[in-house]
């Protein structure tokens, strides 16, 4: 895999795990991004999904495989530990369609439309376009059906977000195809972009959060963010090589970042609140250890009940062609 990926998959794990440390700091403005790590490990997801292999039946059932049983274990130990409850959320949402997990929720139904574009020959021809037709019909909804007496519109559970996340997968699958048109190409131009970006997104937020009579306009907020991911994505893509030049040991603990995603974002919820007792800075050392360890040990265990459904399915599947 092209080394950038994995340095924005690790960074993008980092922004949201930050924005969820609320009571951590000693100011929660610290506490914030999640957004823009969410779009960004959309984007990676694009990037990473575009050589689509097989049917959809096929393909779709390995997607579901690599995250709902990291789902069902991790939630299955949160209730038995009585951390989760039922009050709330009902069983068909936290293992079925967990919406108490708002990336899970959104990735597998935007996995069916990606599906779709990447196979059509005419729409993976033209990203693009499709970028912009899906904006329109989100804009159409903004402007007559949505809701903007208040800022909201980066409430990461509201189906209005989803627009956003496939367009970001959309944009990643557009720099994977045109990879050789954006890799090693540095530019400082794009770094000085990319900090504008960064800034003008981050003061709009506050501004759209503190100013009720900006509301109205409040969708300008994701179409900043929009940019901000495409020079994230121009600007990272741009430096690969010297990514790759980085120090093995700075590699590895990336890497090993990059791998256990998943697994951090879904451990953290029930970590970060009962650990925020503790005095800054020791707050955020213990948080941060008892997320990666445990995430880890959630890979470990996942990974050998993921191996094992795999292998089940592939007998399956032989038993079926055979008898046919």
């Amino acid at each position: 895999m092209i080394f950038f990926i994995t340095v924005l998959r690790a960074l993008a794990a980092m922004i949201i795990t930050n924005a969820h440390y609320v009571g951590v700091y000693p100011t929660d403005l610290i506490a914030n991004g999640g957004l823009l790590g969410d779009v960004i490990f959309f984007a990676v997801s694009g990037f990473c999904l575009v050589n689509i292999k097989g049917n959809f039946i096929s393909w779709y059932k390995k997607r579901i495989i690599r995250i709902y049983p990291i789902v069902w274990i991790i939630t299955t130990l949160y209730i038995l530990l009585g951390f989760y409850s039922f009050k709330e959320w009902t069983v068909i949402e936290y293992y079925l369609y967990p919406s108490y997990y708002h990336f899970v929720a959104s990735i597998v139904v935007l996995y069916i439309a990606f599906y779709v574009v990447i196979r059509t020959k005419k729409l993976v021809n033209n990203i693009p376009m499709v970028m912009i037709v899906i904006f329109i019909i989100e804009l159409l909804i903004y402007l007559f059906l949505y809701d903007k007496s208040t800022y909201h519109i980066d409430t990461v559970r509201e189906p209005m977000i989803r627009f956003l996340f496939f367009q970001s997968m959309l944009l990643g699958a557009y720099f994977r195809i045109n990879k050789d048109k954006f890799l090693n190409e540095n530019r400082v131009i794009n770094w000085i972009t990319l900090t504008i970006l960064f800034s003008l997104y981050f003061g709009s937020k506050l501004a759209f959060a503190n100013l009720e009579d900006l509301s109205e306009y409040q969708i300008l907020n994701q179409v900043v963010l929009f940019a901000l991911l495409y020079f994230v994505f121009k600007c990272f893509a741009g430096i690969d090589n010297k990514l790759v030049a980085l120090p093995l040991k700075i590699k590895n603990v990336i890497s090993f970042i990059s791998i256990i995603t998943l697994e951090i974002y879904l451990v953290q919820y029930v970590i970060i609140p009962r650990l925020t007792f503790l005095l800054f800075p020791l707050n955020w050392i213990a948080i941060t250890t008892a997320i990666i360890i445990s995430a880890y040990l959630l890979h470990i265990v996942s990974g050998r009940v993921i191996k094992g459904i795999e292998k089940f399915t592939k007998k399956a599947t032989n038993k079926e062609r055979l008898s046919v």
